[in-house]
């Protein structure tokens, strides 16, 4: 059952036939925020999409000609405020997917859910994401240097990411 639809996308609650497609752009994760999520094989895809279908904050975009799952977007509610992400696959990049998939997020988050914040981070190399929080309006709120490690460096020491916080209010959206 869709939560929302937009023109070409149908974004649901994941389900286990997601789990071929999950795990095709979840073994090589572009960003280094999604290291702890990456799979190595079917079953631990299986295991995800089950767990992911349970979790009402990730939500799988599935292109509404196929049902084929092209990526996923979370949403962490905190009060009136709302976390948010995505992460879509690479080989569908460039035909604005994820503007699309992400301004219908806003507007089930701002006009259902009655949001009145919502804000995400973004590592500094991760250019492409940058440029989505900027098509969707948000705004750079902060930089935050070597704010989070996911990976370590060839010698071991954790290596610390530069993040920028993008944010957006209801009344801006509207």
């Amino acid at each position: 059952m869709a939560l929302y639809r937009t023109k070409r996308l149908v974004i649901r609650r994941f389900s286990e036939s997601d789990a071929a497609a999950f795990l095709d752009y979840m073994s090589d994760p572009r960003v280094n925020c999604f290291l702890e999520e990456k799979l190595s094989g079917m079953q631990e895809a299986l295991a995800d999409v089950r767990k992911k279908s349970k979790d009402r904050s990730q939500f799988a975009v599935c292109r509404k000609e196929d049902d084929m799952l092209i990526g996923h977007l979370f949403a962490m509610e905190e009060g009136d405020t709302c976390n948010v992400g995505w992460h879509f696959n690479t080989k569908i990049e460039g035909r604005g997917y994820a503007t699309e998939a992400a301004k219908g997020l806003f507007d089930y988050l701002f006009g259902k859910k009655n949001v009145r914040r919502i804000y995400c981070y973004v590592e500094d190399y991760n250019v492409r994401s940058q440029q989505l929080c900027k098509r969707l309006g948000m705004r750079q709120e902060g930089l935050f240097l070597e704010y989070i490690s996911f990976t370590n460096n060839d010698d071991g020491a954790p290596r610390y990411e530069n993040t920028l916080q993008f944010a957006l209010l209801k009344k801006e959206w509207l």
